[in-house]
């Protein structure tokens, strides 16, 4: 039997350099200065998408260890000191409580764990996206774990032909619904396809019970009751061995997709996948990035890590991206470009209306009232 380890993924904005493009080098190097040693630690890696840290980091501690979490936070908190002292844009904007309360969840970070007990090898990739929200993995997810013409595996290999079960949040009434792929896949595609509302939170393989991905589904706009900037969602996913093969994982961001985020917040874009290199989004603030890195867990140890989408194959993505990108642009400020109205009650949109509330005529009540004038006279 091999060792428990549980992987866990925390994210954070605190402090843009420069607006919201990257991170700046005196940020991480704080944070790994903050994580450097710790004994609760088994291992760990700093990273970056956009202007959002991503600490991974591998322990013995199981899922919602309010010692890792404290961990996180305190790192962040003193991230956000150098942000402050760099006059960094947004600096500590992710963190949305004045002092931790024992579990992260619900503070603003968005959080990511999975407890896995190691297999022989044991490869996983993190994806980690920047200008949208936890809903950009819902067709990505689908078409890893339950779409034959992506994943071959799911037809020929009999460790994972009896399907997966995947685990779907409304992420405004908070609940939870569980749909067996593939004999429920219509069903849960009635929910997933919107993603500004549902989420797929995590994946189980149907024979074995065990962990197969887990993403992050905390909405920073439900938690604060305003705009203060988008999700970025990370997700683990294990590979290989009964799961899908690397190159099955990858697959779907091939052809970028369109999710809620850009400028703002408030834009329809494509998720161009990029190498750490190109993680920096710039024109319009995007468009919306997702970077996968790829690790091998040996005891505990990340062995890694490999930056799978620097790689020419995804080029095309890359120009599809921009194509995209550039036809979207020319839409401005119309749908749908700029996302529907239930998804702008977070920005100035409210007040607008409040502003203008008096010089909006109501037509029934004038027609009634212009009847009654008339048959007066």
């Amino acid at each position: 039997m091999g060792k428990r380890i549980t992987v866990t993924v925390i994210k954070a904005d605190v402090g843009g350099f420069v607006g919201h493009t990257s991170v700046h080098p005196e940020l991480l190097e704080k944070a790994k200065g903050a994580l450097s040693g710790c004994p609760l630690l088994i291992d760990y890696h700093v990273t970056y998408v956009g202007d959002d840290i991503n600490l991974i980091m591998t322990h013995e501690l199981g899922r919602n260890n309010g010692e890792i979490h404290k961990l996180a936070w305190d790192t962040f908190v003193a991230c956000t000191e150098v942000a402050k002292k760099l006059k960094l844009y947004g600096a500590g904007q992710d963190l949305l409580s004045d002092a931790f309360s024992g579990n992260i969840k619900g503070l603003g970070p968005g959080v990511a764990e999975m407890e896995v007990e190691e297999r022989e090898s044991e490869p996983i990739v993190i994806f980690m996206a920047d200008k949208t929200e936890p809903g950009a993995w819902n067709l990505p997810l689908y078409k890893i774990f339950a779409d034959p013409f992506n994943t071959i595996g799911l037809v020929i290999d009999p460790k994972m032909h009896s399907g997966f079960v995947f685990e779907v949040r409304d992420l405004i009434e908070n609940k939870k619904i569980m749909f067996n792929a593939p004999e429920d896949i219509y069903d849960m595609l009635v929910f997933i396809g919107a993603p500004g509302r549902y989420a797929i939170k995590r994946i189980f393989h149907r024979e074995t019970g065990q962990i197969a991905a887990v993403s992050s589904v905390q909405r920073l706009n439900l938690i604060a009751g305003r705009y203060i900037g988008k999700d970025d969602p990370v997700c683990i996913v294990r590979c290989q061995s009964g799961y899908p093969a690397v190159g099955e994982v990858l697959e779907p961001f091939a052809t970028p997709h369109l999710v809620s985020g850009w400028m703002r917040g408030s834009h329809s874009g494509p998720l161009m996948p990029v190498g750490l290199k190109d993680a920096h989004p710039c024109r319009f603030d995007g468009p919306p990035r997702v970077v996968a890195l790829g690790f091998q867990l040996a005891n505990g140890k990340l062995v890694g890590p490999r930056d799978l989408f620097d790689d020419p194959a995804f080029d095309r993505a890359r120009e599809m991206s921009n194509q995209i990108a550039d036809y979207l642009r020319r839409l401005g400020p119309f749908e749908p470009h700029r996302l529907h109205l239930d998804e702008m009650e977070y920005t100035t949109m409210p007040m607008v209306m409040q502003k203008l509330k008096d010089r909006f005529i109501d037509l029934r009540l004038a027609k009634a009232q212009k009847a009654k004038e008339k048959g007066g006279a």
